[in-house]
């Protein structure tokens, strides 16, 4: 489709200009704080310039508010994204649970400040990260797919599973991690191309890309269910808290029994997140219902 080939481009093209202006930004911002990574420098560089692009691009297809997954009313928005969050933490909880008492993430004791401190940078991250990625992804990207294939059934699909493949692959640009020693000018392309070598050896990465686009396929169809994004900003949000505060207050002992239910690619998504999102999904799917498909974007 000729959104998805411009918005390929896009996340191309930005990517690239991340990996050749990484460098010079990591010197600059380094300098301010010496704890922030190379690969996070590079990641959030990458997310400023897609969503610049992609915003441009937004723009030139002529996308209105519900497009984008806004077009709802402000108090209903809130009260979604709320519920979305509560929902987020309660349906993330089960799978911390099972990974601390399977062994694969016992738990370790933390103090209560530094309880305290994940909880409020899980909360802080969660809700960038959601606001930032939902609606890049399932506003922008998924309103856009949606619009040119229509409200069909294909339409529909296409918007689903495309963006959440989209979302998944993307996943994987702030993996690597280059220590500060070894950063060098072309320290972003190795970044860039080290995604390349874990789609080459997909098995090591392929339990967590799994459950990412299973994540990302229950996220795109909040948006289809309710037309608006502010219930997958808040599941979204709710996923990172929770995600967060689980890899802070546990352990990752290599020779787990049940290592494999997580990645070793993050220690956290894999087998089990993904068992655990189908469940949801066919759990939302079985309650289905066409009219609840509101706010569909109109064909231009």
């Amino acid at each position: 489709m000729k959104t998805l080939a411009y918005f390929t481009a896009a996340i191309a093209g930005t990517l690239l200009a991340a990996a050749l202006l990484a460098y010079p930004v990591y010197l600059g911002v380094h300098a301010l704080n010496p704890d922030w990574a190379f690969h996070r420098i590079a990641s959030r560089l990458w997310l400023v310039l897609v969503i610049a692009a992609t915003w441009v691009l937004g723009r030139r297809l002529a996308l209105s508010r519900a497009d984008f997954g806004f077009g709802v009313p402000r108090r209903r928005f809130r009260r979604d994204a709320l519920t979305g969050f509560v929902a987020g933490i309660v349906s993330m909880l089960p799978v911390a649970a099972m990974l601390a008492l399977c062994g694969t993430r016992p738990l370790v004791w933390v103090g209560t400040g530094r309880l305290l401190h994940l909880v409020l940078s899980g909360l802080l991250s969660g809700v960038a990260v959601s606001v930032v990625e939902e609606t890049l992804f399932r506003g922008l990207l998924q309103g856009a797919v949606w619009r040119e294939a229509g409200d069909s059934r294909i339409g529909r699909t296409l918007a689903v599973v495309g963006v959440a493949v989209f979302y998944a692959a993307l996943h994987f640009l702030a993996r690597v991690s280059i220590p500060p020693s070894a950063v060098n000018p072309y320290s972003g392309l190795t970044l860039l191309a080290s995604v390349g070598d874990d789609f080459l050896h997909f098995g090591r990465i392929g339990d967590s890309f799994a459950a990412l686009t299973a994540v990302g396929i229950l996220l795109s169809l909040t948006r289809l269910y309710t037309g608006s994004i502010a219930l997958a900003i808040g599941l979204h949000a709710g996923w990172v808290m929770v995600m967060r505060i689980t890899v802070g207050t546990t352990a990752r002992p290599p020779d787990a029994p049940y290592a494999w239910l997580a990645s070793a690619s993050d220690g956290f998504t894999g087998w089990l997140v993904f068992a655990w999102t189908a469940a949801l999904i066919l759990t939302l799917l079985a309650g289905w219902r066409p009219a609840s498909l509101g706010m569909a974007p109109r064909r231009r």
